[in-house]
């Protein structure tokens, strides 16, 4: 078996936060994701693929509530859920044609997964992970009127979106299923797992039960990384790698950074909790438990980030 690489795609690297939403723009944008994927898988590494779900659960959300009274309105859990279906066919379906067409034989499965969380997070009591459409100003006021959500502006998009309870993953349920599907004789299996942060669920002395709430993908993909002893984590984005002073004159990007660097800028305030934040801590958290190296990229400069030309890299020390 080659090396094991987590690939954690970004919800807007299948759904740009301008496009339509449309299937078939979804799958254009896995489509150009999953080549680069595709090159990876040619040069043996075995992959785990994880994704976020913000635009997708958000309007799977929003047709819950235009549909109120007519279909019956599903749970936060069960949305993910729904979430998690969806890209996870769509990706399946896409890379298992990328992969044919250099040649690879492969079997691409997607796992519904669900990712413990505490019931006693802060998070349930401070909602900050966006999800869903864009809305101007006076819009999402009145829907923070109307429905009782809390809305956040992102001020780089120049609109505000619904925020909801985010807490910490746990521990991955299917998380041995994985492991023995990617860690057997046959390294064939490349499995898409934790999308959109997985389903949150809670432990219960009857068992387990769907929590109202999203799990940020970057914390549960370095906490399915470590689990499955993955050498690599790669953090798939919008940006090309990561930097400090971000959007200042004085912006520099950063092609190498060891977890005492970034500790040290994440205190510096240069990461922000709603933008580059989770996937630093995910990145300290993946190296400070045995984890090798990390990569922060686009999808078009994954192979070049992988020979140390593009992106971000991130080692121990």
């Amino acid at each position: 078996m080659g090396k094991m690489a987590v690939i954690a795609v970004g919800g807007n690297a299948i759904l740009e936060a301008d496009e339509t939403g449309s299937a078939e723009a979804q799958l254009e944008n896995i489509r150009i994701t999953c080549s680069h994927i595709a090159n990876m898988i040619k040069k043996d590494f075995t992959v785990v693929i994880t994704h976020g779900n913000g635009p997708q659960v958000g309007n799977i959300l929003l047709r819950n509530d235009i549909a109120e009274g007519i279909a019956p309105v599903m749970p936060m859990d069960v949305c993910v859920a729904e979430s998690q279906g969806q890209i996870g066919y769509m990706i399946q379906q896409t890379l298992l044609n990328e992969l044919k067409k250099i040649g690879i034989k492969a079997r691409v499965t997607s796992l519904i997964t669900q990712v413990v969380v505490d019931p006693n997070d802060d998070a349930f009591e401070n909602p900050t992970k966006p999800i869903g459409p864009y809305y101007p100003e006076s819009e999402a006021e009145r829907l923070a009127r109307k429905k009782g959500w809390t809305m956040m502006e992102d001020v780089a998009r120049q609109g505000f979106r619904r925020v909801v309870p985010s807490p910490e993953p746990k521990e991955i349920v299917e998380c041995e299923t994985i492991k023995r599907l990617v860690q057997g004789e046959d390294d064939r299996n490349i499995i898409i797992a934790a999308g959109g942060g997985g389903v949150p669920v809670i432990k219960t002395e009857q068992g387990l039960i769907g929590a109202e709430a999203v799990v940020d993908k970057d914390f549960a993909s370095s906490v399915l990384a470590t689990s499955i002893n993955a050498d690599m984590l790669i953090m798939l984005t919008d940006v090309p790698c990561v930097a400090i002073n971000f959007g200042k004159s004085q912006q520099e990007y950063l092609s190498h950074m060891t977890v005492a660097e970034a500790t040290k800028y994440l205190k510096e305030g240069h990461f922000p909790p709603g933008s580059m934040g989770p996937k630093i801590v995910s990145a300290i958290n993946f190296l400070e438990n045995g984890g090798n190296e990390v990569i922060i990229t686009t999808p078009e400069n994954l192979e070049e980030a992988m020979d140390q030309k593009k992106g971000t890299r991130m080692v121990l020390g």
